[in-house]
């Protein structure tokens, strides 16, 4: 094995094969002080918890530990119907010396095997037995790709969950729902699982009678028309529930999401006394807010970014709120919260919390996966717990902290690896050697930077898809990072030449477009 740095909480370990990356995994389960694991082609990347163990003890523990042998297990076969027309049929086809009618049948008649989950849930990464299917990714992601559209990677086809990023080659589409967190299993390609392949005659997925039949029920959040309510009257972007997440769940191809700035989901909390991880708003900015239905006793606070916030009262009357200052509520209350101006997003905290139903042990919006509650735009509407239930004390932070403007620079500590020799020599160098611009194409997924050297690659073959964390900086063939916040894939398949670490990943989130960041090693 070869043990390398991912970041300064993660090791990725390079194994023989995919069957001893599935092996390493199974064996790995009881190893202390390991978070979770997240098997690839020809890696497991591992995440484990600084407090419990650290790299060089971990990495002496992995060696020693037994992995005996352990087949896959089959889970039988299902049929899903593709229609071949995806953008990118006719240069793959090209690219491979066949005809487009060629490259479909072959792609058919193969029998393929879900490897491992990843890159989002319900993704599934399908091995198959035509040698034919090695197909590079694109040199630029695209930033949209359809829900349902089957691509090529590498020696491994997939079915894309739902609309989302990606860097796959695209040749063809299905109507198969993969995923679906309201069914039982919810994810249809699960590792083990043999697929075929076939010419789709209508929008319909043919299962084995043993595989339940999907559906397409998403949850939103439950609310009293007559309770206490939190009405969006107006908004520029969607709002969305976030809390501390769902880490551990990497089996199910589910990664952490989360507040994408956890100290100011901590701090709000703790401002109007709820528990530390309860559901809170995550705001861009441009959104005005209506309080409905209270009993009583009603606080709310925000934090995070600094910009205006006015809180006006059912008589009119007009209140100017302090960042991190708890206020009262009171019926009809209007809260305008206005466009930050330094930072990015704000965490909005209401007393008793936000009634929101659970999804996977969470109730947050994982805006790649599409788990939690549904965005919230205008006209939507979320419950408000009992403020009589909370028994700590409402408290005001004790000082607000600075976050950086656009244009303004700051700086963000890596750790180096696990690909850095993926990179020509002078990469690492440029990596820290330039101010790296936050683009407007960023999201949660990632923050797409632009550096005016880009970084250049000494190895320009595919990389086999492997893990990911976090804080992550993938580069793709254009040189230009991408660095991973909470709802990234959890695998990937451009290399990795570095990861922030996990105590700037809260200022990571809070990185408008325009600002600066200048990487320093950690």
């Amino acid at each position: 094995m070869r043990i390398l740095t991912a970041s300064d909480h993660a090791l990725l370990v390079e194994v023989d094969d995919l069957d001893d990356a599935i092996r390493r995994h199974l064996a790995w389960g009881e190893v202390p002080g390991i978070v979770e694991l997240v098997p690839a082609a020809r890696t497991v990347l591992v995440r484990y918890d600084p407090a419990r163990t650290s790299a060089a003890a971990l990495s002496a523990r992995l060696r020693s530990w037994p992995a005996p042998e352990q087949p896959a297990t089959a889970h039988g076969e299902i049929r899903i119907p593709v229609r071949y027309d995806g953008e990118d049929l006719p240069a793959v086809a090209e690219l491979l010396g066949v005809s487009a009618a060629e490259l479909a049948a072959r792609h058919r008649a193969a029998r393929w095997r879900v490897a491992f989950s990843g890159f989002a849930p319900g993704f599934g990464y399908l091995v198959g037995s035509d040698p034919l299917f090695d197909v590079p990714r694109r040199a630029t992601p695209r930033t949209r790709v359809p829900a349902g559209s089957v691509g090529l990677a590498g020696a491994f086809t997939g079915v894309y969950p739902r609309e989302s990023p990606g860097g796959w080659q695209l040749i063809g589409r299905t109507e198969a729902v993969v995923w679906d967190a309201d069914r039982d299993p919810p994810a249809l390609l699960a590792p083990g699982t043999g697929v075929r392949f076939t010419l789709a005659s209508r929008p319909r997925i043919v299962l084995s009678d043993a595989t339940p039949a999907p559906t397409t029920r998403r949850s939103g959040p439950d609310v009293d028309e007559a309770g206490p309510r939190v009405v969006v009257a107006e908004t520029a972007f969607p709002i969305l529930v976030q809390d501390r997440g769902r880490p551990g769940r990497a089996a199910l191809g589910v990664s952490g999401s989360g507040a994408a700035d956890r100290i100011a989901l901590r701090d709000a909390n703790d401002a109007v006394g709820n528990p530390a991880g309860a559901p809170v708003l995550e705001l861009l900015g441009g959104a005005r807010l209506r309080f409905e239905g209270l009993r009583g006793g009603d606080v709310a606070v925000v934090t995070g970014a600094d910009g205006p916030l006015l809180l006006t009262g059912a008589d009119g009357a007009e209140h100017a709120i302090q960042r991190g200052a708890p206020f009262p509520l009171s019926p009809g209350d209007v809260l305008e919260v206005g466009f930050p101006t330094r930072g990015l997003r704000r965490v909005l905290a209401v007393r008793g919390a936000f009634a929101v139903r659970r999804t996977l042990g969470s109730a947050s919006t994982d805006t790649l996966a599409g788990l939690g509650p549904s965005p919230l735009r205008t006209g939507a509407a979320l419950g408000i717990g009992d403020p009589r239930a909370v028994r700590a004390a409402v408290q005001p932070l004790p000082r607000a902290r600075a976050l950086p403007a656009p244009g303004e620079v700051v700086a963000l500590r890596i750790t180096i690896g696990p690909r850095e020799d993926w990179f020509a020599p002078s990469a690492v160098e440029t990596l820290l050697g330039q101010e790296w611009e936050v683009t407007p194409h960023s999201d949660r997924i990632g923050l797409r930077l632009h550096g005016d050297v880009p970084l250049s690659r000494a190895v320009l073959s595919e990389l086999p898809s492997e893990g990911a964390v976090t804080g992550s900086l993938q580069v793709p063939a254009d040189g230009q990072p991408v660095l991973f916040l909470p709802d990234h894939p959890l695998t990937g398949g451009y290399p990795v030449i570095g990861a922030v670490v996990d105590a700037d990943l809260d200022l990571a989130g809070q990185l408008p477009p325009g600002s600066r960041i200048r990487f320093v090693l950690g």
